[in-house]
């Protein structure tokens, strides 16, 4: 006897063998029950979710002659009758599958409509069931609209399809649609457990939820790569050769990576990336086991009482990355490895460009982190930095000194107490709080803007900038460059920058800049280092219009109108709404 394939031996052959469409189920059984029934149904769902063994399960119960011949129609299908027989094995005259991706045509479509004058022949309702009723044309619609309509009190109508929204509205509007939905990892993990014991084949449960996963909400896909297994392991399912034929990647690897991002450490990345390239497992399974995991720490960040409440294996790794690893990056890296996953047919290696994406990270990653991971990995959980400062009117000698307003001289250069930066226009009083190691290193990388100290060098560098700017001899990156650069000396045939940004390093920026400096009269070379910038164009640039927009707000608030209508009406100025023109 020929070997039946696991999806066609376990296909459900009434309504309480179906898995995972219970409101259909539901829908379907009540209607059959009370004999409520529409002549026309539509069925909506992806590829192996139960369409068209909806459809033929329907039919045996529109059909059904019960084991003793005198039955009626029923949601629960005898299936020994002749009629329910004979729908199982497609021999049943008064059934009709019409597969519309090869008959789309008028033609067929006309055939088929030409059998609806004629009354059953061997049971209770003709049934017409159209799959893949989308890809009719145009006219093959039209031609079936007034049947579909009004058919013969014995004819049901059965569409099935995978796009409803290529459906004319003329037909949706005909009949009840139904939207089967992709099943969850869990119930086909579940089903397919079931299936093997019955099969009496071992599984270990491991390579049941690869299984589960790879199917993607199908459950015909499930059973054929459940097939696809048995073969593969010799008529086991272990994890370890089910993980080799998807070409899954070990969870220790996804690990692994998201441990080395946490720690900034794009060696380990690049050896990992690589070490999936010499084993041949997928790159786009990397990113898609990331992008899980990673949900599952953004879930553990956000919920911490959910800590207790998983059986994953994993789990405590899962714990431990998301304490490791901040939130901030943890959205980051799984909106990376989303977006990743169609970068990757792209790239001429989808290696290159799976290790591209994951550096990526890295390159966005905040320089206040990168300096701090080993450090925090290293320092004691209660080791805490204390920011301090004090209002204007009553600070002490050893407070943070605050800059002078930009419109006054250039200040002298200085470094805030505890590197906390201030406003560049006006005093900002700091409350006295605790924090952290991490969150009290942040602001001043982070969010705080940068003080300006001006220097004479500062002051040439910038008019020199400007201009080139303005003549358009520096763009892009080349204008980035120069912008955020700082002037620390100038020789006669050497000038020395400093930048705080690595990726604004660029050879090639570097050797734009300096032909611009040629082109404009300044016969020198460029040396660029790493380090802090404290008088830069974008500073001063930043500075100057700070000081616009303080005269602005100054204008506005001092404006007797203004003054009369807070005084008289208790008008408000809404804060960050003053904008300026020009």
């Amino acid at each position: 006897m020929s070997y039946l394939v696991l999806a066609r031996k376990y296909r459900p052959r009434n309504f309480t063998e179906m898995v995972g469409q219970e409101h259909v189920v539901q829908a379907l059984t009540n209607a059959l029950v009370q004999q409520r029934l529409h002549h026309a149904y539509l069925f909506t769902g992806t590829r192996g979710v139960g369409k068209t063994t909806v459809s033929r399960i329907l039919a045996k119960s529109l059909n059904c002659q019960g084991t003793d011949g005198q039955g009626g129609i029923t949601a629960e299908p005898c299936g020994v009758c002749q009629a329910c027989r004979d729908i199982d094995s497609g021999r049943f005259v008064d059934y009709t599958e019409l597969d519309a991706a090869s008959n789309r045509g008028v033609d067929e479509v006309q055939s088929l409509l030409e059998q609806a004058v004629y009354k059953p022949v061997q049971g209770r309702f003709k049934v017409f069931m159209i799959d893949e009723v989308h890809m009719l044309t145009n006219t093959a619609f039209n031609a079936m609209l007034k049947t579909l309509e009004e058919p013969p009190e014995y004819l049901k109508f059965v569409l099935a399809t995978t796009d409803p929204q290529k459906v004319p509205v003329t037909v949706l509007s005909r009949c009840l649609q139904f939207n089967l939905r992709p099943m969850a990892p869990e119930t086909v993990f579940e089903h397919l457990t079931k299936v093997l014991a019955q099969e009496s084949l071992p599984a270990e449960p491991l390579a049941l939820k690869l299984l589960a996963r790879a199917a993607r909400g199908s459950m015909r896909d499930a059973l054929s790569l459940a097939d696809q297994a048995i073969a593969f392991g010799s008529g086991q399912l272990q994890e370890a050769t089910v993980r080799l034929m998807l070409g899954s990647v070990d969870r220790s690897h996804v690990m692994g990576l998201i441990d080395a991002l946490a720690r900034g450490d794009g060696a380990t990345v690049v050896a990992i990336s690589e070490g999936l390239r010499l084993n041949g497992l997928s790159a786009a399974s990397a990113l898609e086991d990331m992008s899980m995991v990673l949900q599952r720490m953004a879930v553990l960040q956000a919920v911490p009482s959910a800590a207790a409440e998983s059986d994953d294996p994993d789990h405590q790794e899962m714990l431990r990355l998301s304490e490791a690893m901040p939130a901030d990056e943890t959205q980051l890296l799984y909106s990376l490895c989303l977006h990743g996953r169609a970068e990757l047919g792209l790239a001429p290696d989808e290696y290159a460009a799976l290790t591209m994406v994951l550096l990526r990270l890295l390159a966005f990653k905040p320089k206040a982190h990168q300096a701090h991971a080993t450090h925090e990995a290293q320092a004691p959980a209660a080791q805490k930095k204390t920011l301090a400062t004090a209002p204007p009117s009553s600070a002490p000698s050893n407070s943070a000194p605050v800059q002078q307003d930009s419109s006054s001289a250039p200040p002298a250069a200085h470094k805030p107490a505890d590197d906390v930066p201030v406003s560049d226009d006006r005093m900002v009083p700091i409350q006295v709080k605790n924090l952290p190691v991490r969150q009290a290193s942040e602001p001043s990388e982070r969010t705080a803007p940068k003080v300006l100290v001006a220097t004479e060098e500062g002051h040439f560098w910038t008019q020199t900038v400007r201009q080139l700017v303005a003549t358009e001899a520096v763009t892009a990156l080349v204008r980035e460059l120069a912008l955020q650069s700082q002037l620390i000396a100038r020789d006669t045939d050497q000038w020395h920058l400093r930048i705080d940004s690595e990726s604004l390093n660029q050879g090639t920026a570097r050797e734009r800049l300096q032909a611009a400096l040629n082109a404009a009269g300044f016969a020198v070379k460029l040396v660029v280092e790493i380090g802090k910038v404290t008088d830069s164009p974008a500073q001063r640039n930043a500075a100057d219009l700070a000081e616009k927009q303080k005269a602005a707000e100054d204008l506005i608030h001092s404006d007797p109108m203004v003054q009369a209508m807070v005084e008289n009406f208790g008008a408000k100025i809404v804060p960050g709404t003053i904008k300026l023109i020009s």
